[in-house]
């Protein structure tokens, strides 16, 4: 991963940081999702990387995050988002993202009925307590990330999704 590194974060432990700048719509890096997590292949101390961060997906499909994308921290105002292109997951920049800024995400886009966790982004929009569900958000915030839900979500959640959808047309 030459574009990225591994460094400690203002916002939590390690972070996922770049080594050069990336234009609005590129693409910062691929996401791994070869380790499947589910009955025949559980989560296992000796041969799994330490840290478990786990990542849901369509139909219930659950994988382990990878290096590096494992660091990549939650904000409220992120600078990236998680987009699905011909099965495979990519970090896409939001906006412009400088030579040496943090990769953030907000974990909530793309979540449904998830644990409630402290945020500890620090920034201007910082919510706080976050409940992990996008329908959780605030609905200027269901809006703004509205064009950011990957396609399976809005598959999963169509009546939801084509609700808010119409609320914007309407």
């Amino acid at each position: 991963m030459p574009d990225v590194i591994v460094a400690a974060s203002q916002i939590h432990g390690l972070g996922v940081f770049t080594t050069r700048e990336f234009a609005e719509g590129e693409s910062v890096l691929t996401i791994d999702d070869s380790r499947v997590v589910d009955i025949e292949h559980p989560l296992r101390p000796e041969l799994d990387e330490h840290e478990y961060h786990c990542d849901y997906l369509a139909d219930g499909k659950v994988v382990l995050m990878r290096f590096p994308e494992r660091h990549i921290n939650s904000n409220c105002d992120p600078n990236s988002y998680v987009v699905t292109i011909d099965t495979v997951r990519h970090v896409i920049a939001r906006r412009h993202i400088q030579a040496g800024d943090e990769i953030t995400y907000d974990y909530i886009i793309n979540c449904y009925e998830g644990a409630v966790w402290q945020c500890h982004c620090g920034g201007p929009r910082c919510r706080g307590t976050i409940v992990s569900s996008f329908f959780e958000l605030p609905s200027n915030l269901q809006l703004e990330y509205l064009p950011l839900l990957d396609e399976w979500f809005v598959k999963e959640h169509y009546e939801k999704v084509a609700a808010l959808r119409k609320s914007v047309a309407g």
